[in-house]
């Protein structure tokens, strides 16, 4: 055993779930396995061509150097602008462009908190918010949903989970691991429970673009100036142009945090990647509406069909209303107490997920890291060919699971 000890703030940090499971699939495709995976957080779309023309140019041009710690101008005018198309009025100077929208929050979390503040967040949520919490010195406070209020919270719920150490007020829609969009009447009440205690919102709204049927998306900044002024708004390209690998993302907010930010960034990876930065911009500025909507629909077929295939299994129930990102929480707990032909018998969501990963070769992720612990989070991305095969596999497993003793 090493003789280095390790700080206590890494040594209970565990491995992304998400991240973790998506490897093991990967692994076993890459061994000649069949395996359909569908934890994987990224469009299956190819990154946009104007990202990839400008990080080509970018590289002939020898802009291969240190950038300005917030990121370089002309891409915090593009995020602005991006962001502003929602009905916010951030300038470049309130832009800080980091190496992806996970790297945003950590940046926000350590400017923010305390040791010992609580971030007050909707559960389910994503698998990453309490790490990146407990990183910076504090703690997660799940607000959990009413059994039947379709995996949402209500105001009246996050105003009685308050506390004399809440700091921060984290939401996140359209949602991961859900998929729920809250509208903007819903998102307004929930972020004057923000002004009412005085607290910072930080809204994650890196999947903006992905709403679907007759969902709006709503920017929490948007909503009022008394909001505006305590909101931080995380966003990134990774979603929305595919370009999950370029790790470009950035954190929006009072010209205070900016500057905090961007010292901090500074201090840290001085700046994101100059080339990713070009690429980045390259989609920003680029006419994509017409592909970004073609994309959109694409996605809204699948997950349509994602949702009618579930409802006729049996033993499994699509939770909420998922109505944007690309993600939906299946309730599995129908299935618990079934064996399968091996004899294994299901009694969670993890031992749903493990025996579906081993017999039908399909990878979906156990929601106990998602505050969700008798759901799977299912992504479907893929391609629909290879979504219709998944689901026939998630069908025919259920269905060749026993009742009753062994």
């Amino acid at each position: 055993m090493s003789p280095i000890r390790l700080a206590g703030r890494v040594a209970e940090v565990q491995p992304s779930a998400t991240a973790a499971l998506d490897a093991q699939a990967k692994a076993l495709i890459a061994a000649g396995v069949d395996v359909i995976n569908l934890t994987s957080g990224e469009p299956a779309f190819p990154t946009v061509e104007p990202a990839a023309a400008a990080a080509v140019e970018a590289i002939a041009e020898g802009f291969t150097r240190y950038t300005p710690a917030a990121g370089i101008p002309e891409l915090r005018a593009a995020v602005a602008d991006h962001l502003n198309r929602h009905g916010t009025a951030y300038e470049p100077s309130t832009v800080v462009v980091t190496a992806g929208a996970k790297q945003a929050l950590h940046h926000a979390f350590t400017a923010l908190l305390e040791p010992g503040d609580e971030v007050l967040i909707p559960a389910p949520y994503w698998v990453s918010y309490p790490h990146l919490a407990s990183l910076a010195g504090g703690t997660l406070a799940p607000v959990h949903p009413a059994p039947d209020a379709g995996l949402k919270v209500t105001p009246d719920q996050l105003a009685a989970a308050v506390t004399d150490r809440t700091r921060v007020l984290l939401l996140n829609s359209p949602a991961n691991p859900s998929g729920v969009v809250y509208s903007r009447a819903e998102l307004a009440a929930l972020a004057q429970v923000a002004v009412d205690h005085d607290l910072t919102i930080i809204s994650d709204e890196i999947c903006d673009h992905w709403v679907f049927g007759d969902a709006e998306f709503t920017s929490v900044a948007a909503l009022s100036p008394d909001i505006a002024e305590r909101t931080l708004t995380i966003g990134a390209v990774s979603k929305t142009f595919a370009m999950t690998g370029w790790r470009i993302g950035w954190v929006a907010g009072p010209a205070s945090v900016a500057q905090a930010v961007t010292a901090l960034q500074s201090h840290t990876a001085s700046a994101p990647s100059s080339i990713a930065q070009k690429a980045a911009f390259g989609a920003l500025t680029a006419n994509l509406t017409t592909e970004l909507e073609h994309r959109r629909q694409a996605l809204d077929e699948r997950r349509r069909t994602t949702i009618k295939a579930l409802a006729d299994i049996p033993g499994i129930e699509v939770g909420g209303d998922p109505e944007g990102a690309f993600f939906l929480l299946a309730d599995v707990s129908g299935t618990y107490g079934r064996r399968t032909q091996a004899g294994s018998t299901i009694t969670s969501a993890a031992d749903f997920a493990e025996l579906l990963l081993a017999q039908s070769n399909v990878a979906v992720v156990p929601g106990a890291d998602f505050a969700a612990p008798n759901h799977v989070r299912i992504s479907y991305t893929v391609p629909p060919d290879r979504l219709a095969e998944a689901l026939t596999r998630v069908a025919d497993f259920v269905a060749g699971l026993a009742v009753g003793p062994a």
